[in-house]
């Protein structure tokens, strides 16, 4: 259960068409059911209250982690209550196939090494996630899922690098149209400083430690981006397209709730 539904739970009640004590019950069996926030497998405690606290629920990571082991998180994150799907992140093949056998529902992308398990929520503003390079695609693409799978509406713009500005500068409109542009950029890591000076759209940027040796596995693109000349660049760390994605979804949906929200009552003028 995310703030979205509690609010909604509690509006319904306000407007008498949930009753009180359905709504205790639906409560006692959400986030403060559990007594302690978490479900403890031995091996891990998965947090059943993060929705709550931050509006998004907690993510799997997959890396590390047995296909029985994650397979199990997945099946804790889906008995809690809520609506939101049970994302798991750096996924292998085998924990992948786990996962297609033990649930109906899951969306997968192999190139991201994603996976939802549950309903996509409804698209709730706009993110573009832009890469430099093809070899910049699969974290490109994890950013991608992640921001769909937070409730974010997203476009993917590929192979726009600085090594070719015409690329990029054709989809201008695009960019300046989005609520969120993630940047992934591997090499010199100079394309979020390009797109921070075309459009004053809010932008995270995504070093990838693909390059040469001197790049040092993403290094050279990541202090590139740290030193940005172009303003209000955020910068996330290496290959995270994981933190990106929830970055970009959740700038995506406040922008979204901003101009949908119904103005503010002016007050009437002093005698």
């Amino acid at each position: 259960m995310d703030r979205t539904e509690v609010r909604d739970l509690l509006a319904r009640v306000a407007d008498g068409s949930v009753t009180v004590e359905a709504a205790e019950q639906r409560l006692a069996t959400g986030p403060f059911g559990d007594g302690a926030g978490f479900a403890d497998l031995d091996f891990a405690r998965i947090d059943t209250h993060r929705a709550l606290r931050t509006g998004d629920p907690e993510v799997v990571y997959a890396a590390g982690k047995t296909a029985e082991q994650t397979v199990a998180a997945v099946r804790a994150l889906r008995g809690a209550s809520g609506s939101r799907p049970a994302i798991v992140t750096r996924a292998d093949a085998a924990t992948i196939d786990a996962l297609r056998d033990a649930f109906d529902d899951c969306h997968v992308d192999d190139e991201a090494r994603c996976v939802a398990v549950g309903e996509l929520p409804p698209a709730c503003g706009h993110v573009t996630v832009v890469s430099a390079g093809t070899s910049d695609a699969p974290v490109a693409a994890e950013a991608a899922f992640v921001s769909r799978a937070y409730g974010a509406d997203v476009k993917r713009i590929s192979d726009v690098g600085v090594a070719g500005l015409h690329r990029v500068l054709a989809e201008r409109a695009t960019l300046d149209a989005s609520d969120c542009v993630v940047i992934v950029a591997g090499m010199d890591g100079a394309l979020p400083s390009v797109v921070g000076g075309l459009v004053g759209t809010p932008l995270v940027a995504v070093p990838t430690s693909v390059g040469y040796g001197a790049s040092f596995g993403g290094l050279a693109a990541l202090l590139t981006m740290l030193n940005s000349c172009a303003p209000g660049v955020a910068v996330v760390n290496i290959d995270n397209g994981f933190g990106a994605g929830v970055f970009a979804a959740r700038v995506a949906r406040a922008a979204h709730s901003a101009s949908t929200a119904p103005a503010a009552p002016t007050a009437p003028p002093r005698p």
